[in-house]
Order: C-alpha cells, then structure tokens, then sequence
C-alpha cells in the first residue's frame, strides 16, 4: 500500500513506522553498534544521541528512509505525468495539444490567437528553415525582407487578393499611446491617428510588387527571385498550436518573369521543393496536385499545392506554389522593355510554407508515447545517459563514451550526453522518449564491466544491449533506418486509406471516419460547395499521381472534368 499512495504528505506523517523500522534495524540489524551508529546507506558514523534510542526524531536512518521514499515516489511520478498524454484513440485533438505543451514545443501567449514557441519547438522550425533555405537557394532564390505594414490604399488596387483576405487583416490606426488624466493608464491618443490606416501583412505581394515596380525596367533585370522569411498576422477565430493562429512564422517566395512559360515553369519547380523536403526530410509522403478555382490562392490563376495525411486521416495543405499570371503586375503597372524594345507586363508566381509544417510532424509520425521525430530534422539526434553510483563510477563512464560522443559528432549528428545528476535516469528515459529523440544509448556500471552499452530507437520503441565496439556505426546505419523507416510507415497509412468511390451516399458515412476519396467531379462550384455543406469535405486536390479517367460525377450525375482528391481538414 505505501508505493499505491497518491497524496505526497502521506511521507510527513510516517514517523511512528520510521521510529519502529529504525529501532527493529538498530537492535536486530546491527546497524548502531554501542558507542556509534552507521547509516545503512552512505556507511557515515554518528553518535548515539543522533539515533532514535533517545527518541531523536533527526536519526539518520530515518531521514534517510524518508527522504529516498519520498524521493522515488515524486521521480516515479514525474516520468509518469511526463507520459500522461490523451489516447490518439479516445481524443485525437486532445493528444495533439497535450504533446505540443508537454513536449515543450510552444505555449499559448497572452495575445488571443498567439503562441510562444519554446526552444525546443524552435529548434526544430530552425533545421526545417535551415534546409528550407538551403534548397531554394539552390534554384537561384535570393533572401530579402519586406516591411510588415502594408497601406491599405495598396490593397484597393488587386480587388480579388483584397477580398480573400479582407475578413482576416488587423488594421493598424494609430501611432501612439499616452497616459490617463489620472496617470494610472495608458490610451489610444485620438490626435494620433495615422493620415492612411497600415496593415500587418497577411502576405506581402501587394508591398513586394510596388517595389519591383522600381527595380523592373528591363528584360536585363528580369528574372527576380526573392524570397523572405517572417511573421504575419490573419486573424483567426479558432486557432490550434502551429496549424492556425494568428501570428504564425512562414517564408514567401515572390518571383517575376518575362514570359509565362518561365513563371509557370518555376511555380511548379518550387511545388517539387516543397515536396522533396516533406518526404525526404520530413518524412511526411505528400500528394502533389492543383487547387480547384474555388480553393486557389485569392488572385492566383493556378495554386499547386502538397496535401499530407494526419493519423485520423484528415488532410493537412502542406505547402503551396501559385502562379500568378499577370494580375499583381497590371495592378501595380510593372512592366519592362522587351528585347524588341517594347514594353510588357511580367509574369508573377508566390509560393510559402510555414509553422504549420510542425503540425504536420507531430500529426504524422508521433504516438501515445510522445514526438517521433525524423533524424534529419531532431535537434537531438542522439542522447546517451549514463547511469552511475557516485562521481567516481560517473568519470569513468564519461571517459569510455567521450571518444563516441566525437565520433558522432564528427560525422555530423548532434549528440547530448546528459550527466545531469539532479534528474534520475528514469526521468530522462521518459523525457527524452516523450520529445522525440531518435535514438538513446544508456550505460551503467555492469555495462561498462562487461564493454556493452543499451540502445534504443524511438520510432519502434525497440531496446537492446550490444557491444560496444562499433557502436557509432550502429548508431549512424539506425538514424538512417530510422528516417526511411518513418516514411514507409507513414506512406503505407497514407496508401491504405486513399479510397476510389463512386456513390455519394457512400461517401457521406465513410468521410467521417477520414481517408483521402478520388472521385469523380463535373468541375462545378457548386458541387464542390454541395459537398462542402454537407459533409464538410473539400477538393484538396487534382492530383498528379492519379490517371485521370472518364466518369461521371457522384453528385450531380454530369460528366466528370477530373478524378479530384476529396477529404476533410484541417
């Protein structure tokens, strides 16, 4: 009963038993000889008044059964509240936001709708932005920054991009602050307000093409290839951590071209990007596709986009490429010189990713047990705790894996040797397992007789003891295993529940339980909004991957334009 006890205070309230025990150790035991008493732990001597026989509450012994109690009891727990996340079977939205707080990925701010990312979250967007920005480059994209606020007057002149995010722009109206008669407050000064009210980006095309308006001229000074990494803002009603808010962190990818070709052209490219990266890197598999008119980005002509499965089969937009035609460029009088030396407008294409990536990760790969994370994005690929008795045993420890660590480390992967001696390695086990790191190696003092050491993946939960000879190469040849074997998982999920139908009853009841359907669509908007309504499934996609063949609409009984992707999202 006394390990069964979930009230802590239960240990301040133990003294008859600790008197007994220690009295029944120090008569019977021959752990307080006459003249001195020894503690059964650290082996230190005390005098006799330090000992219960003279009803000395202080005795070591006690303390010392107290203390480790207590101490064990508050660590077991610890681990197990680590663990205590929401089943993804009884609540999967619950799961979701339990693990992005306990896996100390981001909190909720102050600021309704926003989220503070904690370093742990941040570190892996950093390896996301890190080869994000690596691949771009890649394609000859060069990074700018753009200003934040925006004048409203430059919306008015690009009426359906304005109307797509009109609900959604927080407006900026004045420019200073004063303080209260009374001097307690602070307030909106009313002859401050500004003579053009600004709004904080929702995207930047509107800003980015009034300033390649002076950069244009040309056919020399074309193609331009920017790309920016920043904040903005859409205000959302219902937000979730990384798949809606707010605020969010993101990089927009702002192209002009002298022909449409060439725009189309790299529109797609950065589609093939994005999709590389989610599979090779993420190991997210992706569905490549484009929107219908209905779901394109608002003054698009064409948005592509990737759509990932989450583990209760809805689909997440993972990312999106559009091809803008010549709308940004006649709204914003953007033309050059052509070869003949006449003038033409450009051609236009934005494409993005953002936070959102990282609710994908999580979405895709993790368990009940915490984050499964793909090596190549983990901040810590690698975590090694040794697992000592005293500071001797813990230097020698040290010293045997010291050469692994810069091995490791030599090859590239990140590696924390957690020495801290204030958390036990129970603790650790489950802290580490709960956020994700791909592999875990632990040694103790019968493992460093025996030259073995303990091994564990996080994505099968499989641990065994091995030599330690060669333990670095084990351990690279895992993270590679690891990252395919993520992937493979999740493509064969993916696979086996994308679904062909053909009666529209029949996809009424099987989209609530999720999965992607490839149906037939008479290319309508009144179907899509049809089904929209009454299932609140949308078109994700007219995918790539599918061959596209002759049919008949579910809905509406026409002849089908496309075999269309259908799912719920979020």
């Amino acid at each position: 009963m006394l390990f069964k006890c979930k009230d802590t205070s239960f240990f301040s309230n133990m003294e008859g038993f600790l008197i007994f025990f220690c009295n029944f150790a120090c008569k019977f035991k021959g752990i307080c000889p006459n003249g001195e008493r020894k503690s059964p732990i650290s082996g230190r001597k005390f005098p006799i008044g330090r000992c219960f026989h003279a009803q000395d509450t202080s005795c070591f012994h006690a303390q010392n059964i107290k203390q480790n109690l207590k101490t064990k009891y508050i660590i077991s727990n610890m681990a197990k509240e680590l663990k205590n996340l929401t089943k993804r079977a009884d609540n999967y939205s619950q799961w979701y936001n339990d693990l992005v707080v306990k896996a100390d990925l981001a909190e909720l701010s102050p600021v309704r709708g926003c989220m503070i990312i904690k370093p742990y979250g941040y570190a892996i967007w950093e390896k996301m932005q890190q080869q994000l920005d690596k691949m771009f480059k890649q394609t000859g994209v060069q990074n700018a920054y753009f200003p934040l606020l925006i004048p409203k007057s430059f919306f008015s002149r690009e009426a359906e991009h304005v109307a797509g995010f009109a609900k959604e722009c927080a407006v900026v109206t004045h420019y200073r602050l004063r303080s209260t008669e009374d001097g307690t407050e602070v307030e909106v000064d009313p002859n401050a307000k500004l003579d053009e009210e600004l709004i904080i980006r929702p995207t930047s095309e509107t800003i980015i093409w009034n300033t390649y308006k002076n950069w244009i001229h040309s056919w020399r000074d074309l193609p331009i290839l920017c790309n920016q990494w920043c904040n903005v803002m859409r205000w959302e009603m219902r937000t979730r951590p990384f798949l809606r808010t707010s605020e969010f962190l993101w990089q927009e990818g702002h192209t002009a071209h002298a022909t449409k070709e060439e725009a189309e052209a790299k529109a797609q490219e950065m589609l093939k990007v994005y999709a590389e990266f989610a599979e090779k890197y993420m190991g997210v598999p992706v569905l490549q596709g484009v929107k219908s008119e209905t779901e394109r980005f608002a003054g698009a002509l064409n948005t592509y986009t990737i759509e990932a499965m989450m583990q209760d089969g809805k689909a997440l937009q993972s990312g999106t490429s559009h091809f803008l035609g010549q709308n940004f460029a006649k709204s914003f009088d953007v033309t050059y010189l052509n070869k003949e030396n006449k003038p033409e407008y450009v051609w236009a294409t934005s494409w993005g990713v953002s936070t959102r990536l990282m609710g994908a990760l999580i979405m895709v790969h993790s368990d009940d047990n915490g984050l499964v994370l793909p090596p190549k994005l983990a901040p810590i690929q690698v975590v090694i705790i040794p697992i000592n008795k005293g500071e001797e045993q813990l230097a020698q420890i040290t010293a045997k894996l010291q050469p692994v660590i810069d091995q490791l480390r030599e090859l590239g992967i990140t590696v924390k040797y957690d020495d801290n001696t204030a958390k036990r390695p129970g603790f650790k086990f489950a802290d580490y397992e709960l956020k994700g790191v791909p592999v875990r190696l632990a040694m103790g003092g019968r493992d460093l007789e025996n030259n073995t050491i303990e091994i564990m993946r996080r994505d099968t939960l499989e641990k065994e003891n091995v030599s330690f000879d060669g333990i670095v190469e084990r351990v690279k040849d895992m993270l590679e295993d690891i990252q395919k074997n993520i992937f493979e998982k999740a493509r064969a999920y993916r696979d086996a529940h994308v679904y062909e139908c053909d009666n529209y009853e029949e996809f009424k009841e099987r989209v609530k339980n999720g999965g992607f359907f490839l149906c037939h669509w008479d290319g309508t908007a009144e179907t899509e909004a049809k089904i929209k309504e009454e299932t609140q499934a949308t078109i994700r996609c007219v995918p790539f991957a599918y061959e596209q063949t002759p049919g008949v609409d579910m809905v509406s009984g026409k002849p089908a334009v496309a075999r269309v992707i259908i799912a719920r999202s979020y």
